[in-house]
């Protein structure tokens, strides 16, 4: 006869092996991870959010508050819940604690801020939409398992085509029906096996006209005078200044391996009693940002034109001209390096764009107009307190881009290819920040520093999005969908990576999961009317 105490540790052992096991298993901490793992309870599923971050929502939660929502009438589902969510955050007044809400006003990016009639809000500060997220997980029970790193050597365990379970860094493993890749790196999509891209493809291999090489599309974000590149002006013998190559931007419209740049959406206040001086870094050299100097010695003074303002004279700050807060060419390796190289670039854009500010707010190279411009800003002592009010996560404006069943291009969102299967809709400028900086000649043929990759083309209104995105090829993985990696071509991500879409993605994702599940079947061969039903009910949006 077994001991009480053997049987109370068999029964406990069991019983923890089991909330191992779930029908949908999400791995990401994104504002997608959150909406999948809602969705997923709302059609009766056991599901885990499996994070390798501590705070929940990625971006919307980490500065990007001045919200890219395109056509606003295209966002449905749990992502309009989500910003109708925000809204009523900032009902009672004691959500203004630096700024009547009158005074705040109604500016959004090409909208209001605040859409009365549909309750919703679309600028807010970082906090706020954390606070929501953590509402929703709470009020849905939702488990999340936070600071866990999938092992990407060998924490995949599959069964041909179908991932069984995932095994974390700290050695938990999460077995699953289901799975869903809502990073934005796609870790658990290329440790499974999944063909993905990282980079940019000729204009030739889908027949566009925004992909590749982009010298002649980068006109915004660019110089606007002549500067020299050179540590003495004129003199190439002297060596280039840092933060430019000379070996040339490429063939225009020729595939390349380069990323857009990233850089952190900080959260900067007016308010003296909420504002920390900008902190100077460690390894701090002005010679970082001479091209900058000498380009605001030539006239420039569009540094804070991004600084869009959120509640409580609060901003979400963006990167704006020349020489600013993206720190080009310095993340190429990112999407695919090992967890402890990401740290290393991490670290270097934090300091890169300490550096940055603290260069224009104090250094006496920068001219007292810019530097009192500047220094009235600071970060925000209330935001993202654990971490000196530095956001904590970076803007992966992209990494790696699954190739999956379906592929969604420049034509696609135009309109001049159809989209057989809409799971949602995007509508943003087909938007892809700069990627290089380089040596270029002017009419003179004098050097000069020149930005390469920019691209702002809007696609011509709202377009549905093609459910084959989502999915891997079946002979690669039949139980995995991925609504943050999506498979799309360069500047067709650059439209659809926006946040409202991740979410409307992130729903849609689980919907075909819970589908699959009930019907025994890969998510590939799944009935789409079926889920286009369910998706239209749940109120999202798939045509316009």
């Amino acid at each position: 006869m077994l001991k009480p105490l053997i049987i109370a540790m068999l029964i406990s052992a069991e019983a923890g092996a089991a909330e191992t096991t779930y029908d949908i298993v999400v791995y990401g901490g994104t504002s997608a991870a959150v909406v999948s793992a809602v969705q997923a309870r709302q059609m009766g599923k056991s599901v885990i959010v499996v994070s390798p971050d501590k705070h929940l929502g990625g971006l919307t939660s980490g500065g990007l508050g001045w919200t890219d929502s395109g056509d606003k009438t295209v966002i449905g589902g749990l992502a309009r819940s989500f910003y109708h969510r925000i809204w009523q955050k900032y009902v009672p007044d004691s959500a203004w604690p630096w700024q009547k809400r009158d005074e705040f006003g109604d500016k959004g990016q090409g909208a209001p801020a605040i859409d009365g009639n549909e309750r919703t809000m679309w600028v807010f500060e970082p906090h706020v939409a954390e606070e929501v997220f953590e509402d929703i997980v709470r009020e849905f029970d939702i488990p999340v398992l936070r600071d866990e790193w999938l092992d990407r050597n060998s924490g995949v365990r599959k069964n041909a085509n179908r991932i069984e379970s995932i095994t974390t860094l700290s050695g938990k493993e999460f077995r699953g029906k289901v799975f869903i890749d809502a990073t934005y790196e796609g870790d658990l999509m290329a440790a499974g096996g999944v063909t993905y891209r990282v980079g940019r493809e000729s204009n030739a291999e889908y027949g566009e006209t925004l992909n590749g090489v982009q010298t002649a599309n980068a006109t915004s974000h660019q110089f606007e005078h002549r500067v020299d590149p050179y540590v003495v002006s004129g003199d190439p013998a002297s060596g280039l200044l840092p933060r430019i190559h000379d070996g040339g931007p490429g063939v225009d419209g020729e595939a390349d391996n380069r990323v857009q740049a990233y850089n952190y959406r900080v959260c900067l206040t007016t308010v003296p009693e909420n504002r920390i001086p900008f902190p100077k870094p460690d390894n701090y050299d002005p010679i970082q940002y001479e091209l900058l100097a000498r380009d605001i010695d030539a006239g420039y003074r569009g540094m804070t034109r991004k600084f869009d303002f959120i509640p409580n004279y609060k901003t979400d700050t963006n990167n704006y001209g020349s020489f600013s807060t993206d720190d080009i060419g310095m993340n190429y390796d990112y999407p695919e390096a090992d967890y402890e190289r990401r740290r290393e670039i991490l670290r270097e854009h934090e300091n890169y764009q300490k550096g940055y500010f603290w260069f224009m707010a104090n250094d006496p190279r920068v001219p007292q107009d810019v530097r009192d411009n500047v220094s009235q800003y600071g970060l925000a002592k209330d935001e993202f307190r654990d971490n000196g009010g530095w956001p904590h996560q970076i803007y992966v404006r992209e990494a790696r881009r699954m190739v999956g069943e379906s592929v969604m291009t420049e034509l696609h969102l135009r309109r001049q290819k159809p989209t057989p299967r809409p799971v949602g809709m995007g509508s943003y400028n087909m938007d892809s920040h700069n990627v290089q900086r380089y040596v270029a000649r002017d009419d003179q043929g004098r050097a000069c520093a020149r930005n390469e990759g920019d691209v702002q083309v809007n696609p011509g209104g709202p377009y549905p999005i093609d459910f084959g995105a989502l999915l891997p090829k079946e002979s690669e993985c039949a139980n995995l969908l991925v609504p943050v990696c999506v498979s799309c071509t360069h500047i067709a991500y650059g439209s659809v990576r926006m946040e409202p879409v991740f979410m409307i993605l992130g729903q849609s994702a689980a919907t075909a999961a819970a589908i699959a599940i009930d019907d025994n079947l890969p998510v590939q061969q799944i009935d789409y009317e079926k889920l286009a039903q369910r998706l239209k009910a749940d109120g999202q949006v798939l045509g316009k």
